[in-house]
């Protein structure tokens, strides 16, 4: 199993030069492909207890209380496991550990159709979040090992949407097996685990580790491709002697980029969750919708966020990568539109907001995703993706959801409103923050190139 896993070695017969640059293309779709379909396999396993939530409490009899526990130990145990099972990817073979956690996540996937324990359910749900912590550090890390920082911004984008399509194809996954095996929830779990494994097969088809154990050149070599650090030096090295703990200290908890933007990303989290969670409940009590269609808004809000989200990633690469800037312009945008969501009572305005808001709070909680990639060599980009994900899921997803629920019990909207603002305010300082040191680091580089 662990040699499985270990990185591929690199390649003893190389591309000739004359066909390297078809051969990129090539592998690079493939492995396009593979992170964004094998992404769509992780969410079809993740969201199936969530959208089967009121047919197992009516066939299982379980109660509100019970579905909670079961998808609070996902929760928790998902924000953990991201910390350690991306650190792990960065001494993995990419490819292969994305199929993996795909893989362990059908089997255990199969256990929770087959019991009706609560306790077993709930067991199993923590299992499955830790190899469900293996798939987003595998998918970023091939992103930074495959494409230039030219086009790395759309690349990652385009990735970050396979998650709404995810959410998409668990419905439709639902639907089918709902239709061919009348209405058994077990039959909804077996069907979303096959089809999670065909998609872990074409992963492990289609898809490969990096560019040097195909043959071709790293794509430091291939592009010039350079992360800048800190300090201002440029690391190019895709593996490294250190061990996981040495990667994390010297890289990840003593950059102070990397803290700048994970607590970015954990503050957009709590925004995101924020309106996101409450949806239903905010306009249904404070601005008259309907119950029925305030639930449509929901998926307005994820899916408008996709064209826009790609469109972004796109001009933070026409801006030489300078993702920084686009962010800030996002949050300014964003509490323009809070301002409305909060305080207007037409209903068409608000519905236009929150078409808007999906690109303004998922563009730059994608290219923050990227950003805190590019601020650590390539051994690294595991670790930092786990990191960020550790603070995106235990602080801002619970502070969002619990947090503001308590407050809005004690309070009312407003104090939702208020909690907002401070997480928006924090991540506009907090991206100023970024961009200055950016252009430091860059400005030493220039300095010692010139030098």
């Amino acid at each position: 199993m662990f040699e499985f896993l270990k990185p591929a070695p690199v390649a003893k017969q190389k591309v000739p030069a004359d066909r390297v640059e078809s051969s990129y293309r090539w592998h690079q779709l493939g492995v396009l492909l593979a992170i964004c379909i094998g992404y769509i396999g992780y969410y079809i396993i993740r969201l199936i207890f969530t959208t089967e939530q009121n047919e197992i409490m009516k066939q299982y009899g379980f109660t509100t209380a019970d579905i909670g526990m079961v998808l609070s130990c996902f929760g928790i145990g998902y924000g953990i496991s991201k910390l350690f099972m991306g650190a792990l990817s960065d001494k993995s073979n990419t490819n292969r550990y994305l199929a993996t956690g795909l893989i362990i996540s059908a089997l255990l996937n199969f256990g929770l159709g087959s019991t009706r324990s609560l306790y077993m359910m709930m067991f199993l749900m923590l299992i499955m979040s830790i190899a469900q912590g293996m798939g987003a550090a595998a998918c970023q890390r091939s992103v930074q090992l495959w494409w230039g920082k030219k086009h790395r911004g759309a690349i990652y984008s385009i990735w970050s949407s396979a998650h709404n399509a995810g959410a998409f194809a668990c419905v439709a996954v639902v639907q089918l097996a709902t239709f061919m095996f009348s209405g058994s929830i077990s039959a909804v779990f077996y069907t979303s685990s096959v089809v999670s494994l065909i998609i872990a097969a074409f992963v492990l088809l289609v898809g490969a580790d990096r560019p040097v154990s195909v043959g071709l050149p790293s794509i430091s070599e291939y592009t010039g491709d350079e992360v800048v650090l800190e300090n201002g030096t440029e690391s190019d090295s895709e593996e490294t002697s250190l061990t996981l703990p040495q990667i994390f200290v010297k890289y990840i908890l003593t950059n102070k980029v990397v803290w700048a933007i994970t607590l970015t990303s954990m503050s957009l989290y709590l925004v995101r969750y924020g309106i996101m969670s409450w949806i239903p409940s905010y306009l249904v009590e404070s601005k008259g919708f309907t119950t029925n269609f305030a639930k449509w808004l929901v998926g307005i809000f994820e899916l408008a966020a996709v064209p826009g989200v790609i469109i972004m990633g796109a001009i933070s690469d026409a801006l030489k990568g300078r993702r920084a800037i686009v962010c800030i312009l996002c949050v300014i945008g964003l509490f323009i539109c809070l301002t409305t969501y909060f305080f207007s009572t037409n209903h068409v305005l608000i519905v236009s907001v929150l078409f808007i808001m999906g690109t303004l709070i998922y563009a730059p909680l994608t290219l923050v995703g990227l950003m805190v990639n590019e601020a650590v060599p390539k051994f690294a980009v595991g670790s930092s993706t786990g990191f960020m994900g550790f603070f995106q899921y235990i602080f801002g997803e619970t502070l969002a959801t619990a947090l503001i629920g308590i407050l809005v019990a004690k309070y009312g909207w407003l104090a939702s409103n208020m909690v907002l603002y401070t997480a928006s305010a924090l991540a506009f300082l907090l991206l100023v923050y970024i961009f200055i040191a950016e252009r430091r680091a860059e400005k030493i580089v220039d300095s010692d190139k010139k030098n």
